[in-house]
């Protein structure tokens, strides 16, 4: 059985290590040309069952706890004046439930785990034809490869998932803006200690900074708002014009690179039909806000879920999407409903009112009723006012997937 996965993220690299583990080859396209092409973006916090889940199922739960930085786990969060509103330290002996790793060094050492050639560096995916036995792979350095499986684990613009549904994300409404401030203890020793060891959230009303120390000294600042402006540093500053003065500093202190990510979503409780030959997983699958820390912790559990059901049987891959439906689909209720309580205009308070439900059984929190269907789009006013999450699209999963323009009158999707 030829096995092709197409996309070198943390999921699709956990996908093939963990059938190298059971003794499956496969094969990785992947468009960059290296693994150090591009920046792999900052912290990633493995939850039990999600990322450690699979890092284990990969047989490097040594290596995970090599790489770990369990005081990233700290934080501060504080509003737009810099009032202190909850600090958390993690004491050397904390159990090691939800530690902080460099999204990188998290790649780094899956890729090291895979038998050298696994990868194609620069072979990117570009579309495929159905054949009796799987699909012929069209690649944009003009070759062809055959596959018996093809997992799209490709992002949030995935390739691969136009062969199985039509759904396409759309924008949330809210944007993030990134910047970098490198070798930060030395260069602004100030501004490290206001930050401490992990996590530094500063929210305030229908907006937000935050902060997060990496590994190698650097510290990404992430600043979040409703719209889709592309700004540079000038228009952060002049958007955080009444936050207190030590904001301003972390934004003079990063450099001039300055990174849009608008934040996109699939909907909620996406599904589609049996397709043969053909599955998906993490963002390509079920894209959803950052906002619960859900993405890559899901993608990893996909990896470990879909190998392991490959492993006891090839023809099994309905069983792991059908899974992977209701487990992502609970997380992508929690991310949209964090995301709505950072984006309020609570601001911190809501957020710490927010976190005291955290320990409480899983999505036990008050989910805002805008969110209980299947999808939400977003209607934009001609002005250019706050958008608004609507109800209003719903997905119909009994046919080939399509939209309905009524919103769904349950709660649950029926499931093929």
């Amino acid at each position: 059985m030829t096995i092709a996965i197409i996309g070198a993220g943390v999921g699709g690299l956990t996908l093939a290590r963990v059938l190298h583990v059971h003794g499956i080859d496969t094969v990785v396209y992947e468009r960059d040309t290296s693994p150090t092409a591009r920046t792999q973006g900052g912290m990633i916090d493995l939850t039990v069952d999600g990322g450690q889940y699979a890092m284990r199922a990969a047989d490097l739960e040594d290596e995970l706890r090599a790489i770990a930085r369990p005081e990233g786990q700290d934080l501060r969060l504080v509003d737009h004046t810099g009032t202190l509103f909850l600090q958390e330290d993690t004491p050397e002996d904390a159990p090691f439930d939800r530690p902080e790793v460099d999204r990188p060094v998290l790649r780094s050492t899956l890729i090291n785990a895979l038998p050298e050639g696994t990868i194609q560096w620069g072979r990117a995916y570009q579309s495929a034809t159905r054949t009796g036995t799987g699909f012929d792979l069209h690649l944009t350095d003009g070759t062809t490869a055959h596959c018996d499986l093809l997992v799209g684990a490709d992002g949030a613009r995935s390739r691969v998932r136009t062969l199985v549904t039509d759904a396409e994300p759309i924008h949330t409404g809210v944007t993030y803006v990134e910047l970098a401030i490198p070798d930060i203890d030395r260069a602004h020793p100030d501004l490290a200690a206001m930050i401490g060891r992990g996590n530094y959230w500063a929210i305030g009303p229908h907006q937000n900074l935050s902060a997060q120390r990496n590994g190698d000294g650097t510290v990404r600042v992430y600043l979040s708002f409703r719209g889709t402006d592309t700004v540079d540093k000038a228009g952060i500053k002049a958007r955080y014009a009444d936050w207190a003065p030590q904001f301003h500093a972390l934004i003079d202190a990063a450099g001039d690179t300055v990174t849009t990510l608008p934040i996109l979503m699939l909907p909620v409780g996406l599904t589609w039909p049996a397709t043969p030959h053909v599955t998906l997983l993490g963002d390509a699958a079920h894209l959803m806000p950052p906002t619960a820390g859900e993405g890559a912790n899901q993608a990893m559990r996909d990896a470990a879920e879909l190998a392991n059901a490959i492993a006891a049987n090839p023809t099994a891959i309905r069983d792991y999407e059908t899974a992977m439906f209701d487990r992502s689909t609970q997380a992508a209720r929690q991310s949209l409903a964090n995301m709505e309580v950072f984006m309020s205009d609570k601001g911190a308070q809501g957020v710490l009112d927010l976190m005291q439900t955290w320990g409480a059984a899983p999505g036990s929190s008050k989910i805002p009723p805008e969110y209980t269907t299947q999808a939400v789009v977003i209607r934009w006013e001609a002005n250019g006012v706050t958008p608004q999450l609507n109800p209003c699209l719903a997905f119909n999963g009994n046919a080939r997937p399509g939209w309905s323009t009524s919103p769904s009158s349950s709660p649950e999707r029926p499931r093929k």
